[in-house]
Order: C-alpha cells, then structure tokens, then sequence
C-alpha cells in the first residue's frame, strides 16, 4: 500500500510519502519558506559578471536569483558577439533551484510547465521521454502521440507518470498547460520585479510529483484543500487513486504510525540490521556518509560480515537521501574491501537501490580511496535545513531545531494528549517567541484546537527555556 498524507496545519503543511507503513519521503513547506521552485517572475537585472556569463536578477525575494546566460559555463564572452544582458534590462525567468543559505536561487529563461504527466516547454520543439520508461516499443508509441498534439512553439519532456497514457490523456493535460502559458503572455508591459505565475501549492506539487497508479490514495486532514483537490478531476476515475478526509481525533501522522518516523529523520546516525549503522553529516560543500560495522563487527568471515553492511547500507543510502532530501554530491565511505567482485556487487546494489529514486541519481563510481561518488539533482532545501535552524550560541557551529519543526512537534503531543488520554487541561510553557507561532496568528490554532478538542490548553511564557524548548504539563479537571 502506498499512500500520500497532506497534513495542513496553520501556516505549516507536511507532505510525506508512506509505503507499507514506512516514510519514504517528507517535506515541509511553510508560509515563512514556501517553495519558489517553478514560479515565473519578471526580474530586473541588478549587476552583469560577463567572465562567468551570469548575471544577478531582482525577482522581489529575500535574496536576488542568479541566471547563467551562457552556452559555455565560466567561458568569459569578452570580445564575442553574444546576446549580453544589461543592468537594468527587464527579462521574464523561471526559478529552476530554490535558495540555500547565502545563495539566492537559481533562475532560467528556459520557460516551462509542468504537469503529472509531462512537462510543457516553451520555443523548443523537441521530445523528451524519462530514461525510467525503458520498453524501447512504448518510447516510440509516446514519441508519436506526442508529436500529434503538441502544438507548434513547444516542446515537451514526458514524465515517467506518462508511461502507458492515451492520446486524449496527454491532449487534455496539454490543454490545461497551455492555458497556464497564455495566463503570461504580454509580461513586456509588466513592472519588474512581479510574479507572474505561481505554478502550485504545496498540496498541488504534492499530487503533481506523487501521482501515479501506484499511488493507492491521498489522505488530507483539511476540509477546504480536500474539497478543492476534488474538483480537479484527478481521483477516484478508473486507475486513478482515492482521495480520502481524515476526520480522526489524533493527528493525522500519528494515526499512520508516520509521526515517530519523521522526527527520527534528522537522526546523524541510522542503524542497520546487520548491527552496522551510517553517520549522516551535511555540509556547505557536499553530503558526507560513513559506514561504520558497529556491532556486526567480528562475526564470522571477516570480508563476508563487512559485504553484508555494506550492501545493506547501500539500499540504507538510497532510503536516506530520499527521506532527508540529500542533494548535490555525496560521498559514501563505505568499509574496506579488498575483493574487486565485492566492490561491483556493492556498486550494483546501490545503483538499483537508487532507481526507485523520483529525483534523477546518479552513481559516478568509486575513488581509488574507496569512496562512493553519488550526484543528486538538486531542486529544494534538505529536510534538515528546512527544519532546522543555525545555533545563535555557538556562532553558527551547530544546528538546533527551527520552530516551525518544533511547533509542529508540540501541536501534535497536545492533540494526541486531548484526543488519545484521560487528561483534559494542558499547560504549556515555553519562550514568548515559541508561543506565539504554537498558538498561530491571532490564536487561530488555539481556537480551532478548542472547537475540535475540547478540554483547555494553557501557555505559560518562561525565560528559562532556551530556543526550541518547552514543557507540556497534562491534568485532569473535573
């Protein structure tokens, strides 16, 4: 069974993706650090770098959006009649990256949109089909449908969702992105820097990435985003997934025994079964991983124990960088081995591993010095830099959880008190700061958990708890 939850919550909404009662994927999005990933913007450029043919663009974030504009990355364009932008010029560009730290995000001009089963490109004319669509037969027979309704000016780039879909499944999705392309055009006489489309909601990526035939259902715990997701048309037709309202009295991720998984899933180190365990540490540069035997060590044949870690690490790995959203480089160390054959079966097992992967993965291979190179296409922050914020006490040395993770962890052990327990006053104390994004603005949260609830909850502010710290007292009043 596999199943999508969608957990709204005020101004916090949590998308994980189980299979057979294990999270695979989890993300967050929240008013504070919604996704730009897809949004279209007429930017204004701010400064032009032409040895590196990139230019610096105000789009209206935090942070200005950085655009290559070249053919030939860090080939300056000094003395070539290339078509050089100017600070000042007015330019239409589609975030393709969203910032991380310091780093604005990454723009392109290259406009597209897209849809569960392609994605619609604008000026391109060509036809691309995803590499995991591997049945050379059915490549051709989407190839053909293709070129008959993609109308002239487009390209278009199917994705694995597109395996096995009808003529008029593709004309009608290819209807609805063209509308989308239509709702920008004349963005010329727009003042920059203006958003001109955002491509979705969280809840709407949520389906657009996930949706398939093996998705069995949607669950949502939000009245209006269900009935909303209702008139798209998209569930409960002929191999198409349920889409289910969760009316429960516990917090949705707990009632699907997902909650205790997810706040494991910052968890520096992760046990194997073998008695091995890995140690996950993110950096500025790359992802570094290091497999340890742990408790497997000294059992039996010596090379054959350290196999068997390592090809379960291996399929361990590709969980991990799915679940914590690891992108970019990372580098396995995985434990010495001296046979070649070893060496191959390991590669092997982690390129499979990684094939169930929706982000394109790529196993580069081993260093002379043993250690696995990995590339991750990179689209949004790791799970860890979402939910997580820079330690202010150790200048930036260590990372503590970010509030919006630790509301979310006080909301659901509130709900989960007053729904699942005897008890029905609740008093919590925490910094004023804390308090105040636990109850929501104005005390919209407060208010709602009442009406659903019952029972009385209580925020005391404290000085004496640090960042991220609180207390939950429960009582039972007559």
């Amino acid at each position: 069974m596999k199943r999508v939850l969608l957990d709204i919550q005020d101004g916090i909404t949590r998308v994980a993706l189980v299979e057979d009662g294990k999270l695979v994927e989890l993300y967050y999005e929240t008013k504070r650090e919604t996704s730009l990933v897809g949004n279209i913007y007429v930017g204004r450029i701010d400064n032009v770098i032409p040895n590196l043919q990139a230019c610096f663009v105000e789009i209206g974030s935090e942070r200005k959006g950085y655009l290559y504009y070249g053919n030939a990355r860090a080939v300056s364009d000094e003395g070539k009649n290339t078509a050089r932008p100017k600070a000042g010029d007015t330019i239409i560009v589609q975030v393709e990256k969203d910032a991380v730290g310091a780093k604005g995000a990454v723009l392109t001009q290259k406009i597209s949109f897209p849809g569960k089963f392609l994605v619609l490109v604008e000026e391109d004319g060509e036809i691309g089909i995803s590499r995991k669509i591997t049945d050379g037969e059915e490549r051709e027979r989407i190839r053909r449908v293709i070129k008959k309704v993609l109308p002239k000016g487009y390209g278009a780039v199917v994705r694995t969702n597109g395996q096995g879909k009808s003529e008029t499944d593709y004309e009608k999705e290819i209807s609805i992105l063209l509308e989308k392309g239509r709702s920008i055009a004349n963005w010329e006489f727009r003042k920059a820097p203006v958003l001109l489309l955002q491509q979705s909601l969280p809840v709407e990526k949520a389906v657009r990435d996930f949706y398939s035939e093996s998705i069995h259902e949607f669950v949502v715990n939000n009245q209006e985003v269900y009935e909303y997701l209702l008139e798209t048309g998209d569930f409960n037709g002929e191999n198409q997934p349920k889409l289910l309202l969760y009316q429960g009295r516990l917090p949705i991720f707990e009632e699907f025994f997902v909650e205790s998984q997810s706040q494991k899933a910052l968890d520096p180190k992760v046990w194997l079964k073998s008695g091995g365990f890995l140690v996950i540490q993110e950096t500025e540069a790359c992802v570094v991983i290091d497999v340890n035997s742990g408790k497997g060590a000294g059992k039996g044949d010596l090379e054959k124990s350290i196999v068997k870690t390592n090809l379960e690490a291996a399929v361990e790995v590709a969980k991990q960088l799915r679940l914590r959203n690891l992108s970019g480089i990372i580098i396995v160390d995985f434990i010495d081995m001296s046979s070649q054959e070893n060496k191959n079966n390991v590669t092997k097992a982690l390129e499979n591993a990684v094939k169930k992967d929706r982000i394109k993965t790529v196993v580069v291979g081993m260093t002379e010095l043993g250690l696995m190179q990995i590339t991750r296409k990179k689209t949004r922050p790791s799970l860890s830099t979402q939910m997580t914020t820079r330690c202010r006490q150790c200048q930036g040395q260590g990372r503590v959880p970010s509030i919006d993770w630790t509301v979310t962890k006080m909301r659901g052990e509130v709900e989960s008190i007053l729904a699942n327990t005897i008890y029905n006053k609740v008093t919590v104390r925490a910094d004023s700061r804390l308090l105040f994004a636990f109850r929501g603005q104005g005390d919209t949260y407060l208010n709602s958990l009442s009406q659903s609830f019952g029972g009385t909850v209580i925020c005391e502010s404290s000085d004496k708890f640090g960042f991220s710290l609180y207390e939950i007292v429960k009582e039972k009043q007559g």
